[in-house]
C-alpha cells in the first residue's frame, strides 16, 4: 500500500490526556482516535493490527475445536432477568429502552443470549460437547475509562462458550481453550501469566486470568520466587502458621484517643505496633451487614468475604450506613459489645494477645483486648490480602508481587447459566438435565494495547513481525530522482509479487519526517532506497535492534526471508 493513499496522522507531541505508553504511541502513531472517553476509532493501521490478532485468535479457537457465529450487541431485558444478572449486574450494563418501551442492554457479556440459543437448538447429549465463539464490540459503561483501549467503554473481545453433559468434558475443553490462549499470546510475542482468578459478575468457579506483566497493569499477580505458582491476588490463600505472643492477657481498659482514626495514628499514639491492633470494617454482604475484623497490619479481602458468605455482592458500608448500625464513626470501630450484626475475622485475630481495637465511641479505644474473651466471632477464614514475603500457597518459595494487564479470561461456569435460564438436555436414559458450560474471553482491543505497552522504545513502537500493521516498509529518499523512485518503484512491486505485506512511502515529504514516522510506526524491517540506488543498493534497518544493513537489491528478498521470522 502506498502512504499518500493511506491515512496515517502522525503526531509529535504527546497527547496532554495519555497516561501510559501504547495510549500515547496508538495516538501518535495513527492508529487511533478518541471519539469520546473511552470509546475510540481505528485507523487503518489499527485496524490491520486487530485485523492480525483475530486471525490468530481464530486458528486457535478453531485448532481447539470451537465453532465462530456472531450473535446481537442488542440483547433483551428478559433473557437477564431469567439469569437474575439484569438485577445484579451494577450500572457498567448500558440498559435502553425501545420506541415500544421494551427494556434492552448494549452486550457486555453474551451469556444469557447464547444461553438461550442453545436452549433452543440443542436437546441431545449426542450434541454435546458443543464450543461457539464470536468476535465483536462489546459495551460497558465503565465510571472512570483510562489508559486508552485497557480500560473503555467499547471495545472488541472474543467471548466463546462450551456445553457439556458432564464435567469431565468440561475439564477437557476448559485445558484446550487453555492451551489454545497461551498459543494466542505467545504468538503474539506477550509475556504473560496464567494465573489463578476471581469469576466476579460472571459467576462459576475454576477460572484463570491471562495477565501480560506491566507496569501499568491495574491488577497485581502474586507469584511463587521458586515455582510456577501464580495468582490474581484477590485470589491467593494465604498458609501462613500464627502463633499466640508468649505474655499474660491483662485487663480490658478503655483508653481516650481524641482526634486518632487510622490504625497507624492510633498505634503510634498507643506506641504499639500495628499487628497488635484490631481493624473493624463494616460490609454489605448482600442484604445483610457484616463486621470484618483483620489484623492491623492487613488487608481485607473482599473478594475472599464474598466467596465465605457465597454472595453476590459485597461492598463496604458508607460512614451514614456505619453510624446508623454501629452507633459510631468509622475511625471508632470495633467488635466489643456488637450483637447486633455478625462478626468473622481473618485468621490471625485469633492470635493477637492484649490487643489495640475502637470502642464503639468517637475518640476512644480499647487496649488488652483478646478475643473470645473480650468478644465473639462467629466464624474465623483466610480475608486478607496475601503479603509479599508471605509463603507461596503451593509451599514452594516465597511470594513476590508484579503487576498484570488482563487480556484473557477462562471460566467454568458449571450450571449457573443452564439451570436459572432451563437449558436441559436428554441423556442417554432420556432424561433431562441441565447444560455444562464452560465461558472463554480474550480482550482484542486490549491484546493490541498490550503490544504496544510491551513493545516500544523511545523513537516508538516496534511491532512483532506477525502482528504488525506491514511487515516492510519501504522508503525513498528523493522521488524526484529517477533513479531512486524506479528501483523504489521496482521493490515495491517485487514485495507484492512475493505476497510481502509492504508500506510504501512515496509522500513528497523531508527524510527526516519520514525517517521518524517509520520509527514511530515501528513496522519491523525498514528499506531505504538512497544515494546509491544506481549501483542496486539499499540500506535495511532492522526496528528491534537498530541494526543497519547495505545490501543489493538482488540479496534482498532472500535477507528478508531469514530476518522477519526471528522478529
Amino acid at each position: 500500500m502506498k502512504q499518500s493513499m493511506m491515512l496515517i496522522p502522525t503526531l509529535r507531541e504527546v497527547p496532554a490526556d495519555a497516561e501510559i505508553k501504547s495510549h500515547q504511541l496508538l495516538l501518535r502513531a495513527g492508529f487511533m482516535r478518541q471519539n469520546a472517553s473511552g470509546i475510540y476509532s481505528y485507523l487503518p493501521l489499527g485496524t490491520r493490527v486487530l485485523q492480525k490478532v483475530e486471525q490468530i485468535v481464530r486458528e486457535e479457537m478453531n485448532a481447539a475445536g470451537a465453532v465462530e457465529l456472531l450473535m446481537p450487541a442488542l440483547q433483551q431485558a428478559e433473557l437477564w432477568q431469567e439469569s437474575g444478572r439484569w438485577y445484579t449486574y451494577g450500572p457498567e450494563l448500558m440498559r435502553m429502552r425501545d420506541r415500544h418501551e421494551r427494556e434492552f442492554a448494549l452486550g457486555a457479556t453474551h451469556e444469557e443470549v447464547i444461553t438461550s440459543l442453545v436452549r433452543d437448538e440443542v436437546k441431545s447429549y449426542k450434541k454435546l460437547p458443543l464450543t461457539l465463539y464470536q468476535i465483536q464490540t462489546k459495551f460497558r459503561d465503565e465510571k472512570r475509562p483510562r489508559f486508552g483501549l485497557l480500560r473503555g467503554r467499547e471495545f472488541i473481545m472474543k467471548d466463546a462458550y462450551s456445553f457439556h453433559s458432564s464435567h469431565e468434558s468440561l475439564d477437557q475443553v476448559y485445558e484446550q481453550i487453555f492451551q489454545a490462549y497461551s498459543n494466542v499470546f505467545r504468538r503474539c510475542g506477550l509475556d504473560f501469566r496464567a494465573v489463578i482468578a476471581d469469576s466476579g459478575a460472571m459467576g462459576g468457579k475454576d477460572t484463570h486470568e491471562f495477565m501480560v506483566l506491566s507496569d501499568v497493569g491495574e491488577d497485581t499477580i502474586a507469584y511463587s520466587d521458586t515455582s510456577n505458582y501464580a495468582a490474581n491476588i484477590e485470589m491467593a490463600p494465604v498458609i501462613n502458621t500464627y502463633e499466640k505472643e508468649n505474655e499474660p492477657a491483662k485487663e480490658l481498659e478503655k483508653v481516650l484517643t481524641e482526634n486518632q482514626k487510622t490504625i497507624e495514628e492510633v498505634s503510634s499514639f498507643l506506641q504499639v505496633e500495628t499487628r497488635k491492633c484490631i481493624k473493624s470494617l463494616l460490609f454489605k454482604v448482600d442484604e445483610q451487614y457484616v463486621l470484618v475484623l483483620a489484623r492491623g497490619d492487613h488487608e481485607v479481602n473482599d473478594i475472599k468475604l464474598k466467596n465465605l458468605f457465597e454472595a453476590s455482592v459485597v461492598e463496604l458500608a458508607s460512614g451514614e450506613d456505619t453510624k446508623e448500625i454501629l452507633g459510631c464513626p468509622v475511625g471508632s470501630l470495633g467488635p466489643i459489645n456488637v450483637e447486633n450484626v455478625e462478626i468473622v475475622a481473618d485468621e490471625a485475630v485469633r492470635y493477637v494477645v492484649n490487643g489495640v481495637c475502637g470502642a464503639n465511641e468517637d475518640n476512644y479505644h480499647y487496649i488488652n483486648v483478646n478475643a473470645e474473651r473480650d468478644f465473639k466471632v462467629s466464624r474465623y477464614a483466610d480475608l486478607r490480602f496475601i503479603q509479599e514475603g508471605d509463603p507461596s500457597p503451593d509451599g514452594k518459595g516465597k511470594i513476590l508481587f508484579a503487576k498484570g494487564i488482563e487480556v484473557g479470561h477462562v471460566f467454568k461456569l458449571g450450571t449457573r447459566y443452564s439451570e436459572a435460564m432451563g437449558a436441559t438436555y436428554l441423556d442417554e436414559n432420556g432424561k433431562a438435565k441441565p447444560m455444562i458450560m464452560g465461558c472463554y474471553g480474550i480482550g482484542v482491543s486490549r491484546t493490541m494495547a498490550s503490544v504496544a505497552e510491551q513493545f516500544n522504545d523511545d523513537k516508538g513502537l516496534v511491532w512483532p513481525a506477525n502482528i504488525a500493521p506491514y511487515e516492510l516498509h519501504l522508503i525513498a529518499i528523493n522521488l524526484k530522482d529517477e533513479v531512486q523512485a524506479s528501483l523504489a518503484e521496482e521493490l515495491y512491486s517485487l514485495f507484492n509479487a512475493n505476497r510481502f505485506e509492504v508500506l510504501f512511502d512515496d509522500r513528497a515529504e523531508r527524510p527526516g519526517v519520514k525517517f521518524a514516522d517509520s520509527d514511530l510506526i515501528g513496522l519491523p524491517l525498514r528499506i531505504t532506497v538512497g544515494k546509491k540506488a544506481a549501483e542496486g543498493i539499499v540500506e535495511l534497518k532492522v526496528r528491534k535492534t537498530g541494526e543497519m544493513i547495505e545490501i543489493h537489491k538482488d540479496d534482498l528478498l532472500d535477507k528478508i526471508k531469514e530476518l522477519l521470522p526471528t522478529l
